[in-house]
């Protein structure tokens, strides 16, 4: 299994990048990482580790899309960039799939521009995986489609139903509609018509409404959105995260009693910290593409870019594009649009 690496893309690059690649040869047995960008800094980094030669290659991308360039403008003008280049090898079939940590705009525009939608598909979306008390949900579009329509919405809860079912191994997975309440006929003009027909959809186990607020429950174990609701949910969720914790380590430090009671509470907490950490999830999957397109955390680290890596290695093992292709075939029913 080749798969490309965009170690020019994220936060750390490609420090964490290259010692997430390295990481993942460690825990994926033939595994081979094509890393895609300037060879002198992918070289420089490499010369750290010690690992099998034949499982590592380099590609020479020149030019770096940085997380503060116009997505589009960036894609078209910077042609010989690691994320474009990525992209062409899995378009060419050179490798499998590829993965990176670059600006979330920029991947999304380049996967559709090189790799193209599935036959059937309206729009893709992103996928998120949330941890919830029960087993973990998936939670979709988060990004890719701020302006939304009812039957891309019922698109996406076909996609997901099949990917958290791939992801998890769970048959028949629940299905929700993120709403103000949870009555039939709640929301907006789109929410109420999406409501509709996600009802009549034969391909999926449709609950109904759930509620922002009763996401984590765990009755629920995909929820779908339009992009401009998702990706609020998501940031929010995830501020919060960060808020809670850096108060309580605040009030931790305020008090030998409470630094006491960290110290009992320790393995709690790491365990907390850890089920919390997005980095923990690998990448999310630009689903709807024709091709394996991965993004993960701009601000991944290497055990990030690792788990991101091993989603990648997961799905293009079980063909999973193949898979979700065919069910669009199947479910096309007049909808191939432009």
């Amino acid at each position: 299994m080749r798969i490309a690496l965009d170690a020019m893309g994220g936060d750390f690059a490609p420090i964490e990048t290259v010692k997430g690649a390295i990481k993942a040869l460690e825990e994926i047995k033939d595994l081979t990482v094509v890393l895609v960008g300037q060879k002198e800094k992918i070289e420089l980094e490499l010369e750290k580790y010690s690992y099998d030669k034949n499982r590592i290659e380099i590609f020479d991308a020149r030019e770096v899309i940085k997380m503060t360039d116009d997505p589009m403008v960036a894609v078209r003008s910077k042609k010989d960039s690691s994320m474009n280049r990525m992209l062409e090898l899995v378009k060419s079939g050179d490798v499998a799939a590829s993965v990176s940590a670059g600006n979330t705009g920029a991947l999304i525009s380049a996967s559709q521009l090189k790799l193209r939608r599935i036959k059937g598909v309206l729009r893709p979306a992103i996928t998120t995986i949330f941890p919830s008390k029960k087993r973990d949900i998936v939670l979709m579009d988060v990004g890719a489609n701020a302006d939304c329509r009812p039957e891309f919405i019922n698109q996406f809860a076909t996609m997901g139903s099949l990917y958290y079912e791939e992801m998890f191994g769970v048959e028949n997975p629940r299905v929700g509609l993120l709403n103000i309440g949870t009555e039939e006929g709640k929301g907006n003009e789109i929410t109420r018509e999406a409501f509709n027909l996600l009802k009549e959809n034969d391909r999926i186990n449709f609950i109904g409404n759930i509620e922002s607020r009763e996401m984590m429950d765990g009755d629920v174990d995909v929820i779908v959105a339009d992009g401009f609701t998702g990706n609020m949910v998501l940031k929010t969720a995830e501020g919060t995260a960060k808020f809670i914790f850096s108060i309580l380590k605040e009030e931790i430090g305020n008090s030998i009693l409470g630094k006491a009671g960290a110290l009992l509470l320790r393995p709690i907490l790491k365990k907390l910290k850890r089920k919390l950490d997005s980095s923990e999830y690998g990448g999310a999957l630009f689903l709807g593409i024709n091709g394996i397109s991965i993004k993960a955390h701009g601000n991944s680290s290497a055990r990030g870019i690792k788990n991101a890596l091993k989603v990648a290695n997961k799905f293009a093992e079980d063909k999973f594009i193949d898979r979700l292709t065919e069910v669009m075939k199947q479910n096309q029913g007049g909808n191939d649009e432009a």
